[in-house]
């Protein structure tokens, strides 16, 4: 499978990019229209350049220092991007790889990742002229449209499903304005409402199916790589992520084919795209398993790590040829296992919500099973703030002691 993107005829267009679907190949001009599949074919659409980047084209800070390699210019943002890249060097050892760092996306502002798509996303919006943004959510989503959309004066409109949303994240959205409609079903159940929304034009979508949301994630792949040459002189082996839509797997397989189009980046130098899923919501494992060419939607889908609470990937279509290109796979953890991981970051002083955990559990999980192997250097990529589920943490934390009001009490309590 060709890590190199596909050519076709631009449409005619000043913007130097536009929008390609990558079933049919249909070239359509980005501004014209709100579209957010191939008018042809239903197709996934992708944005596609005139020029692609090169490392030495970069300049600046967080998201907003890859503009060369985005669709608009900078108009709203929060200053997004330039997240940390830990050394945790009891885990690496633990694990056994070369290397292992953690890119933790919970440090943007709203704490979670979605804030390098909403910062594009937005600001399409506003060059589109449309005044009403919606998103289904299983939280982090709706966070980030609520304090975007209200940097950008737009009037936002979240769909959760009603009891399955982490605390924090709800509050988030709240106070940041956004009208909440909390629905007697699931996430997949929310995104199809909002996607009928969108198609009768009462709102401008801004899940991960929309392609430009998903230029500001890729963002990600090139601080990674930047940042990893910088510290170890080479690009990263693997890359492991949680998978939910699959909108990061998507937007780093794209990072990676327009850094080797504009030969930054040798093919033989891709990281290998690695997926991880909750048992209880697997359909992109089951897919790369058996080996299908399309993911199969779970109607039911439960586990505690809410952010991945997905039965139906909308990004499957982009994310399952990023695996099999880079020679990746896709594992499923438990719970029991994400809660574990969660707590061997906390002890490296990494906080994360517990889907973001779910990427050194499934490293953990092919580690013993052979598949990771001991001379790869390895990032993990974790993917919200672990306040964004203060009641997650408080689970998997020590409990409180109860102690006397003095000195000596405490001390006595501390003896026992």
């Amino acid at each position: 499978m060709s890590l190199d993107l596909a050519d076709e005829e631009p449409p005619e267009s000043d913007d130097g990019a536009w929008l390609s679907c990558i079933e049919c190949g249909n070239a359509i001009a980005p501004f014209e229209d709100v579209i957010y599949r191939c008018p042809d074919c239903e197709g996934l659409l992708e944005v596609r350049y005139a020029d692609y980047p090169t490392f030495e084209s970069f300049s600046g800070e967080g998201v907003w220092r890859y503009a060369d390699a985005l669709p608009v210019e900078r108009e709203v943002t929060i200053e997004e991007g330039a997240t940390p890249l830990y050394e945790v060097p009891r885990l690496e050892d633990e694990l056994g790889v070369a290397s292992l760092r953690v890119k933790h996306e919970g440090m943007n502002p709203t704490g979670s990742f979605k804030d390098r798509g909403m910062t594009v996303g937005v600001g399409v919006a506003s060059r589109l002229g449309v005044d009403r943004l919606a998103c289904a959510s299983t939280g982090n989503t709706s966070a980030a449209l609520a304090a975007y959309g209200g940097r950008a004066g737009m009037e936002t409109l979240v769909l959760l499903p009603a009891g399955k949303v982490a605390a924090g994240k709800i509050a988030q959205a709240s106070l940041h304005g956004a009208r909440i409609l909390e629905v007697d079903d699931n996430f997949d159940t929310c995104l199809d409402i909002v996607q009928d929304l969108a198609a009768r034009g009462e709102a401008y979508l801004l899940n991960s199916l929309n392609p430009f949301r998903l230029e500001g994630q890729k963002t990600i792949g090139f601080e990674i790589l930047e940042r990893h040459r910088e510290d170890y002189g080479e690009f990263p082996d693997r890359i492991v992520l949680p998978v939910g839509n699959a909108g990061n797997t998507a937007a780093l397989y794209k990072c990676f084919r327009e850094l080797v189009r504009s030969g930054s980046l040798d093919e033989g130098e891709v990281p290998k795209l690695t997926g991880v899923q909750a048992e209880g919501a697997a359909p992109m494992v089951e897919a790369v398993e058996n080996g299908w060419s399309e993911v199969k939607r779970w109607e039911e889908v439960e586990t505690r790590a809410t952010a991945i609470r997905i039965g139906n990937p909308v990004n499957a279509p982009k994310a399952l040829p990023g695996i099999r290109a880079t020679d990746g796979t896709a594992v499923a953890v438990s719970d029991a296992e994400i809660t574990d991981a969660q707590r061997a970051l906390a002890g490296e002083g990494v906080g994360v919500e517990p889907a973001s955990a779910a990427s050194v559990a499934g490293l953990r999980k092919l580690r013993e099973n052979g598949v990771v192997e001991s001379d790869e250097r390895v990032v993990c990529l974790t993917t919200g703030h672990l306040l964004k589920d203060p009641d997650a943490a408080a689970e998997a934390g020590v409990e409180p002691e109860s102690v006397p009001g003095d000195t000596e009490g405490v001390l006595e309590h501390l003896a026992e």
